[in-house]
């Protein structure tokens, strides 16, 4: 591959290792939706999906009759793409850096603050009065965890105001940062610079490069 394919693989894959990296090093948990968790995963593999399949399956039509904006478009098409599938995905709160154990005792305040009839069945947590009925699934060797939905009738505006109430809850626990967030901040790190370093150290494959990808 040359060095300006990988560095559009390879920018946003790193950006978005850091970007754990340095949640996962935090001292307080972070929350995330599993719509913007997915997402998130979906711009860092952007690049990927650049040089492989849109780049693969570019119309030619459009692109002799719109020259380099068809890149607008098709980038524009994948963030819908990315959108449309974080929208349909499965209701889910994601919380980084925060053991299964630790978000238990974050997610009973929530119940007792949102549904008095909420109630604890192992892992699975109901929440009738909302509409809310989920499982806690842990991550152990990043230690997230997952709270997501079981079933196929959620009540969406009851997700949303369990999202509001468990970030609420959250803003109080302090953690100890996850040893492994080095791991996947030097890997961003890494990846960063062996992308820069290509782009400098060659420049004459990434003019060649760059004619290939952008002039018709």
């Amino acid at each position: 591959m040359d060095p300006l394919r990988f560095a559009i693989v390879a920018v946003p894959l790193a950006a978005y290792l850091i970007l754990l990296g340095l949640v996962n090093l935090r001292r307080r948990p972070t929350l995330a939706t599993g719509g913007g968790d997915l997402g998130a995963l979906g711009v860092a593999l952007g690049g990927l999906a650049f040089v492989g399949p849109i780049a693969l399956f570019r119309p030619d039509a459009a692109t002799v009759e719109l020259g380099n904006y068809v890149w607008l478009f098709l980038a524009a098409f994948y963030l819908l793409w990315v959108t449309l599938t974080a929208m349909l995905c499965r209701p889910r709160l994601v919380v980084y850096n925060l053991s299964a154990e630790e978000l238990r005792p974050v997610l009973s305040e929530a119940v007792r603050s949102l549904d008095s009839a909420g109630r604890w069945a192992g892992d699975n947590l109901t929440l009738p009065t909302i509409g809310v009925h989920g499982y806690v699934e842990p991550f152990a060797w990043m230690r997230n965890t997952s709270f997501i939905a079981g079933g196929g009738r959620q009540d969406l505006a009851g997700w949303r105001r369990l999202n509001r109430v468990v970030e609420r809850a959250l803003r109080g626990v302090v953690t100890r940062p996850n040893p492994r967030g080095w791991l996947l901040l030097g890997a961003g790190v890494a990846i960063l610079a062996a992308a820069v370093v290509g782009l400098v150290g060659d420049a004459t494959r990434v003019t060649t490069a760059w004619g290939q990808v952008f002039a018709f």
